[in-house]
């Protein structure tokens, strides 16, 4: 009996280490994420720049970039959901820069039920942030060009009805149009950080674990004293 006493207490602490060692690995996560989300939001929220000659996808996501120009051609919907607006559609519109270059703007959101807003004529500046969005797969439907319509952003796939750069910057100040869109900036809302959650849930089980180990030990000890009487 006295083996499986020190087996089972072996177990025990064995397994709460495991499981306090996966919850402190998901804390240092955490404050790792929160790292990464408070530059994420400095980048977001930053002084905007001239748009780069050449947009790297890693070194300028959510840089902040300021276009002067004026939007041209007809604005492609991207379908999509807002929280308290419902079903409705990104617009999507090309941008010709005062130096001849010809980019996407996001000019915002419009409930499926309202009707897209004519752009600003004229030469106006936007700002917002260029992304590179990764929101297709094998899965999504091919867009239905007749009606500019897409199911998601597929950049090259927008560039090409465009004809433009394959270059999106996301609206955050500027004239877009009014009526009812709405604007849609870049926000770190939509990326995940669940290391919290699955810290409390290691260390949940760590209590169980323990709980249950002690109870074990604590019938094999009763039987013990029963068998030796």
């Amino acid at each position: 009996m006295r083996g499986k006493l020190i087996g089972a207490l072996v177990l025990g602490i064995g397994g709460v280490a495991i499981l306090l060692a996966l919850a402190n690995w998901q804390i240092q996560r955490l404050e790792w994420k929160t790292g990464v989300l408070a530059r994420i939001e400095a980048r977001i929220a930053a002084d905007p720049v001239a748009l780069p000659e050449a947009p790297d996808p890693e070194q300028d996501r959510y840089l902040a970039v300021a276009l002067t120009g004026q939007f041209t051609g007809a604005p492609l919907r991207v379908q999509s959901a807002r929280e308290g607006l419902g079903a409705g559609y990104l617009i999507e519109q090309a941008f010709e820069t005062s130096d001849g270059r010809r980019v996407i703007v996001e000019r915002g959101f419009v409930p499926q039920a309202d009707p897209i807003p004519q752009a600003p004529e004229g030469v106006v500046t936007v700002t917002g942030n260029l992304v590179w969005p990764d929101e297709v797969d094998g899965f999504t439907p091919a867009p239905d060009l007749d009606s500019g319509l897409f199911y998601g952003r597929d950049l090259a796939e927008l560039a090409r009805a465009l004809d433009s750069e394959p270059l999106l910057l996301v609206r955050r100040e500027g004239p877009a149009g009014g009526g009812a869109l709405v604007a849609a900036p870049v926000g770190t809302a939509g990326i995940p950080n669940d290391h919290l959650e699955y810290a409390i849930t290691w260390l949940s089980l760590a209590a169980v674990w323990l709980v249950m180990s002690l109870y074990l030990i604590y019938r094999m000890r009763k039987q013990s004293r029963g068998e030796t009487t």
